[in-house]
């Protein structure tokens, strides 16, 4: 347990690396040296190119955590050219493989320079510098013994700024011990930290959950969020970015005689956040879901909570996912919705 807890707190999601391609090779000097050719021309050949660095996602990686202890990358440098026009080998390309969701970005001008959400997708980080022309090249009538070649390019050098984004189609949010954890344990084989004090869940969990035979999604539980969260209070603004590419994000109120405040209070509180932070997330689609109320001694907070999304049409789920009551209403309703997001993304 001590380990798998180790292994959760290592989660990465920001790195900041710089990366340089491979320089070309020189072109080379050289010339024919032939039995009864006292006076050979020039055969000097082009040197090879510099290797490109070469972002590559991949499923098989789920943090950034390989960037924090190496932060600078070298791709290898192009063959120099040789005689009897023999062009020098390019050098190899570096592939930095990243996870699927990473966006790429420029530190100085903060510009998106490739969002790799896709497994496979490539981006050229840095590319590789030209080789140099050997002095074959540059022979003519007037200067038939070029003793001179062309360098080869140097390779670019680039900074960047790797953010990791979790692709899910369901984020949960909501304050610190709202329920997030205990949901996705019951909806999904992962196995988050829960305990009875604020902030828990330190890193975003994902769990994938079933319904019915063939209906499957993503669910992550975005860490809790308190005031302040778009300016970076408590557990920072950072993880708001994994609700980005959510496709509806649940929002949970906790309900029970525990909590400390109303829970119309919690959920504009939080809201307000999300809409702080922007990024379009607070005009996603999303439903409020009231938890714990088998812990509710009365259902006074539970129905003005109720009252309060009825008034401004929120759609609106009361939930217990310690005696599983509400919970498949709330599952056919998110699958209902997922289904309706990928026929419209797939007319499109």
């Amino acid at each position: 347990m001590l380990c798998l807890f180790y292994l959760h707190m290592q989660f990465i999601d920001h790195a900041e690396i710089t990366v340089r391609a491979g320089d070309g090779g020189d072109g080379c000097v050289s010339f024919r040296r032939e039995k009864y050719v006292p006076r050979g021309g020039p055969d000097g050949g082009d040197g090879g190119r510099g290797g490109h660095v070469i972002f590559k996602s991949s499923r098989e990686l789920n943090t950034l955590l390989d960037f924090r202890y190496k932060r600078e990358y070298q791709a290898q440098k192009g063959q120099q050219g040789m005689g009897k026009k023999m062009h020098g080998k390019d050098g190899v390309d570096l592939i930095i493989p990243v996870p699927v969701g990473t966006a790429v970005r420029d530190p100085e001008s903060n510009l998106l320079a490739a969002d790799l959400v896709q497994e496979g997708q490539e981006f050229i980080a840095a590319r590789g510098g030209r080789g140099g022309q050997g002095n074959q090249h540059f022979a003519t009538p007037t200067r038939q013994v070029p003793r001179f070649a062309q360098p080869g390019e140097e390779g670019e050098c680039r900074r960047y700024i790797l953010a990791l984004k979790l692709l899910a189609d369901v984020g949960l949010v909501g304050l610190p011990n709202a329920g997030k954890s205990t949901l996705i344990s019951v909806l999904s084989s992962a196995r988050p930290k829960i305990a009875d004090y604020p902030f828990t869940t330190l890193v975003p969990n994902l769990g994938v959950v079933k319904v019915g035979d063939f209906d499957s999604f993503v669910m992550a539980d975005i860490p809790g969020l308190i005031e302040g969260a778009h300016q970076g209070i408590g557990l920072g603004f950072q993880f708001l970015q994994h609700i980005e590419r959510t496709r509806i994000f649940l929002h949970l109120v906790d309900v029970s005689d525990a909590a400390d405040e109303d829970p119309v209070s919690q959920y504009k509180m939080i809201s307000r956040e999300i809409e702080l932070y922007g990024k379009d997330i607070s005009i996603k689609h999303h439903a409020v879901i009231a938890t714990k109320i088998d812990a509710a001694t009365d259902n006074k907070r539970l129905d003005l909570l109720k009252e309060y999304c009825k008034a401004n049409d929120i759609d609106f789920f009361a939930i217990s996912a310690a005696t599983g009551l509400g919970i498949m209403e709330m599952l056919r309703y998110l699958a209902q919705i997922l289904n309706r997001a990928k026929n419209e993304t797939n007319r499109h």
